[in-house]
């Protein structure tokens, strides 16, 4: 007779079977008759990155008491597509070169299709989200938010109005409310009382606060080879946790040839990095105390670990 797995090997099996088909359902999603399209979505898809997004819906369906990886999936691929549409945009609006490592989607087929590949893959989304009822409304409020948060990041840089509110405001927007519905979804799909519901989504968005946060501090100290994407954009163009803490030049200029090495050296002398990681290890703080109400079980665990990573991570 064959014993059962022990509980973490039975849960490190459950989240690699569920991102094996979250990757699989992103490969069929975007598997297009237009050459361009299919191929520039498969090389950002294959760059891989984080996946912390599906993971996190994975963790919380799985704390919840789900079982069925495959009925997660597609939600969780949903999630995903819609953060790399977004990074698609981002590096076009950006003039960003390098995204996970690889060059990016404009660096290799130029603006105009790179703008139609992210445009390919929200469109993506509705047709993965598509049997889930309701579930859509969670993430069509996330991309709206997503797309609030973004404009609204311009909107303060064009208009020299970037500080520490609006740059809270942004955050929570552009990365957070996705990482709530991720969180939240997963919960949802394993069938849980309305307290645990809310419970992961505070878990979620607290969490998406703090990854943001940290993404600002190594966009500051990190080199590229680091992050696997191009360093420095936000502090250059005015924007970013330093400039929000009141240490950077909101319009981006600074007097020498090159303004993104004098920042990052005005930066690393004061202690608004310090202040920054303070802020988002009480946010993940605030995640965690969340989790409260859900029973023990290794997919806690894993969220807690989850969330514990977020603040220790170099890239």
């Amino acid at each position: 007779m064959t014993s059962a797995a022990p509980p973490q090997l039975a849960l490190s099996q459950a989240v690699d079977e569920g991102l094996t088909a979250v990757e699989a359902a992103m490969r069929e999603v975007t598997a297009s008759q237009v050459d361009v399209l299919r191929d520039a979505s498969r090389h950002i898809l294959s760059a891989g990155g984080k996946r912390i997004r599906p993971r996190l819906m994975l963790l919380s369906y799985l704390a919840l008491g789900g079982t069925d990886m495959l009925h997660v999936a597609k939600p969780a691929a949903a999630v995903e597509l819609m953060h790399t549409a977004s990074v698609v945009h981002d590096d076009i609006n950006d003039h960003g070169v390098l995204r996970r490592g690889k060059p990016a989607v404009n660096a290799i087929w130029g603006r105009t299709f790179a703008l139609l590949t992210g445009d390919f893959l929200f469109t993506a989304v509705y047709e993965l989200m598509a049997p889930y009822g309701d579930l859509n409304i969670d993430l069509a409020q996330a991309a709206t938010a997503l797309v609030e948060g973004e404009t609204l990041q311009a909107s303060a840089v064009k208009n020299n109005r970037f500080n520490r509110e609006v740059y809270g405001r942004i955050i929570a927007l552009k990365t957070a409310a996705l990482f709530r519905a991720a969180s939240g979804i997963g919960a949802k799909l394993a069938g849980a009382a309305q307290q645990e519901i809310s419970a992961l989504a505070d878990f979620g968005f607290n969490l998406g606060l703090a990854f943001q946060i940290v993404d600002d501090i190594l966009d500051l100290v990190a080199d590229e080879a680091e992050l696997g994407k191009t360093s420095g954009v936000d502090i250059v163009q005015g924007r970013g946790v330093a400039v929000a803490l009141g240490e950077g030049n909101s319009n981006g200029n600074a007097p020498t040839n090159d303004p993104l090495d004098f920042i990052k050296r005005k930066m690393l002398e004061g202690d608004t990095i310090d202040k920054a990681r303070a802020r988002a290890e009480l946010l993940v703080r605030s995640a965690i105390a969340s989790l409260d109400v859900l029973p023990h079980s290794p997919a806690k665990d894993a969220l807690v670990e989850l969330a514990q990573q977020v603040i220790s991570r170099e890239n």
